[in-house]
């Protein structure tokens, strides 16, 4: 026992005669006359200690303290094996930190809205193969485009299309005017709000396509009646969302204009106008879908060409696959326009940050 006191007890005072010489730090000298304390009283104090108290035990080493360059929460302590000089080591190392589950819906797939379509298309091929579907009642995809092929080349087809592109051309063109002239005037004046919203309200209560006897017999069964229709059906939603939009400006907008000295037409221009644009947009979208609704109807009421008279004329005659052939067409206008809008939608409203974008 006194042996191993004795050389811990020696090794100690190395250590610190040691330290003391590699920082520098000066020796404190005994005062005059004092007897310099022996190894050998520090082994006999530790001893009696050992000996009368038996509570005396030698000094532990303390672990030495790791570099900690991270949080200490995220840290565990990991012990590892006693090494061969009868140390034992520690150390420390970064816990796994739990990834954060994402709210936002990702990234845009590429052609994302053509999944779906031909989805649909695959399905009805399939099932066409396999018989599941009456030829007489909804002919194979193939027969359809055949049948597209034919009536292409034959001349009939173009002449129909472009017909009935005119006609919704001219009805949405009125109907996007007339939606955006009567939302400015009744968004930002209280006597345009009190004339124009309250019939543009009774007008949205009334179906659009119950108006067609009285308009046939006001313009006439031609061109005309079709286009006012077209128009009518465009501009109630682009009026409602539009005239939505800027009565849900912030009105804090309105008094920061006031305070800068805008002008009225500086006021529309910075401040109405962006402020509207994601509400006019969505009634664009709406008025697209609604032109090509409106004129599937209205093509089959005493009209000559257009592909809603093709349809008519098919029926007559038990041509499901020439219905299915506008039908087609009329979806694809459909989508092109609307895809058009958001394409459009999208380099307009750049600035904003939606989960769209």
């Amino acid at each position: 026992m006194t042996t191993r006191i004795t050389t811990t007890t020696t090794d100690r005072t190395a250590t610190t005669a040691t330290d003391r010489t590699a920082t520098g730090a000066p020796h404190p000298s005994p005062p005059a006359g004092a007897a310099l304390p022996s190894p050998s009283t520090a082994v006999t104090d530790d001893t009696a200690t050992d000996a009368g108290t038996g509570t005396g035990s030698p000094p532990a080493t303390a672990p030495a303290v790791p570099d900690r360059t991270e949080p200490a929460e995220t840290d565990v302590l990991e012990a590892n094996a006693v090494d061969g000089s009868g140390t034992g080591g520690r150390r420390f190392r970064r816990a796994p930190r739990a990834r954060r589950r994402g709210l936002a819906p990702g990234k845009r797939l590429p052609a994302s809205r053509l999944i779906g379509p031909a989805l649909f298309l695959a399905l009805w091929a399939v099932a066409s193969a396999a018989g599941q579907l009456d030829p007489g009642a909804i002919p194979a995809p193939w027969t359809v485009l055949k049948t597209t092929g034919h009536l292409w080349t034959d001349g009939t087809l173009p002449t129909d299309v472009l017909t009935s592109l005119e006609r919704a051309g001219y009805g949405f063109a009125f109907g996007l005017t007339a939606g955006v002239l009567l939302a400015l005037a009744s968004g930002l004046s209280r006597v345009g709000e009190a004339l124009i919203d309250g019939t543009v309200q009774l007008n949205r209560a009334i179906p659009t396509l119950g108006l067609i006897p009285l308009f046939i017999l006001w313009l006439g069964i031609g061109e005309t009646f079709k286009i006012a229709i077209i128009a009518i059906v465009v501009y109630i939603p682009i009026y409602l969302n539009l005239h939505s939009a800027l009565s849900g400006i912030d009105h804090r907008f309105v008094e920061l204009a006031e305070v800068q000295g805008l002008s009225r037409l500086r006021f529309v221009r910075e401040i109405v106008i962006p402020g509207a644009l994601p509400g006019f947009f969505v009634g664009l979208r709406l008025g697209v879908t609604g032109s090509w609704l409106s004129l599937v109807v209205l093509e089959q009421i005493n009209a000559t060409s257009g592909l809603g008279y093709m349809m008519f004329q098919a029926q007559n005659y038990g041509r499901t696959d020439i219905i299915l052939v506008g039908l087609l067409i009329y979806g694809i206008f459909g989508l092109v326009s609307d895809s058009a809008v958001r394409l459009i939608e999208r380099k307009v409203l750049s600035w904003r940050r939606t989960l769209s974008s």
